[in-house]
């Protein structure tokens, strides 16, 4: 099943992400799990996390790195 799209992305301290869905909800996405290997390790650096952007259905980053977006729906918590 296609999980809501992606409408809004802010980046958040402590590698966290506010993604806005078209469902109207909000919630917050711990990006920290995946800072790993080489690939996404580049993700450390404050001024590359801060590129994060709206890519398709889901979200990236300058160098490409990406995010499933299924991961990005369930995976993620309501923002209070």
């Amino acid at each position: 099943m296609p999980r809501p799209k992606v409408l809004d992305v802010k980046p958040l301290p402590d590698y966290k992400l506010l993604l806005l869905f078209e469902t109207g909800e909000k919630k917050i996405f711990d990006v920290r799990p995946y800072i790993k290997g080489s690939w996404y390790e580049k993700l450390k650096v404050p001024a590359v996390f801060q590129t994060v952007h709206i890519s398709g259905s889901t979200v990236a980053w300058v160098d490409g790195q990406d995010i499933a977006p299924h991961e990005l729906y369930d995976d993620s918590v309501p923002a209070v």
